[in-house]
């Protein structure tokens, strides 16, 4: 069935695909939709292809108008207010990892080998920290052939990350050097860049929506421990230090830890209700 208000799910997933390190996959768990989005990438390729497309259509049209309209505000606040940005971001990822530890049942499920995943997670994330780099690539202009097969691989790793919870699609691009490159054909319409990263991006989410598939099917509470790992890793990340507008900041952190329990709220009540009209 087609559900207007995935569009605006898909808008949110846009808007954190946009800032490095900030994972649409987190967000899309925050937003109660993770396995759903997954089953249903995977669900293309069945007889019930036509279901998965309508859940599909209204979150990738979110998605197509937040990274084409959206990222002029994203560039804007990244180059004004980086740091609230940041902040924001920093504590709607906060806010979801008590919600993702109460719907597993971390207490009654969770054993020393799941603590550990969720600790090796936590530091495979937190550890591209020292990858960061403070100075962006310059745009590429004139692009060669090269330039356009280094797009579309970034762009297949990055939708590997992107349907990662806590691992940053964007990061991958900062990492491939082409991070400004891929905002600004998005901001400036470069149909060429765009379509090329889009191809890499499309087949990266099919290979792994199948590799996550199978390990919720065979590997449930190892699978979700080292989800939780990697957004609990993906703080380090994310965390952009103090150096100004510190009360904007802890506005701001406050404000995404706020968005996130209220959508685990609204997803909890969605979810009672289905289950008394079944």
């Amino acid at each position: 069935m087609f559900e207007w208000r995935n569009i605006f799910k898909g808008m949110t997933m846009g808007v954190s695909d946009l800032i490095p390190g900030v994972s649409g996959g987190t967000i899309a768990l925050v937003l109660g939709i993770y396995q759903n989005l997954v089953a249903a990438i995977n669900g293309l390729f069945t007889k019930d292809w036509k279901k998965h497309l309508m859940f599909l259509i209204p979150l990738g049209t979110g998605i197509v108008i937040a990274l084409l309209t959206i990222s002029h505000l994203i560039e804007w606040l990244l180059a004004e207010y980086p740091q609230p940005t940041f902040f924001f971001f920093l504590g709607l990822v906060i806010g979801i990892i008590p919600s993702l530890l109460k719907e597993i049942d971390y207490k009654r499920s969770f054993t020393n080998r799941h603590y550990g995943l969720l600790a090796i997670g936590a530091l495979l994330v937190a550890s591209t920290f020292f990858f960061k780099s403070n100075e962006l690539a310059e745009v590429m202009t004139s692009l060669s052939f090269s330039d356009y097969i280094l797009l579309f691989f970034a762009g297949w790793l990055a939708s590997s990350a992107m349907i990662l919870p806590g691992v940053s699609g964007s990061f991958i691009f900062l990492l491939f050097g082409v991070y400004p490159t891929v905002v600004n054909a998005l901001s400036s319409f470069n149909i060429p860049v765009i379509l090329t990263v889009g191809a890499g991006i499309g087949i990266g989410l099919v290979l792994t929506s199948k590799l996550i598939t199978f390990l919720f099917e065979r590997f449930k509470l190892e699978t979700y421990a080292i989800m939780i790992g990697f957004i609990t890793g993906s703080i380090v990340v994310i965390f952009p230090g103090f150096t100004e507008d510190h009360l904007l900041s802890i506005g701001a952190i406050i404000l995404g830890w706020m968005a996130a329990k209220l959508l685990s709220v609204a997803e909890n009540k969605k979810t009672v209700v289905k289950i008394q009209n079944s």
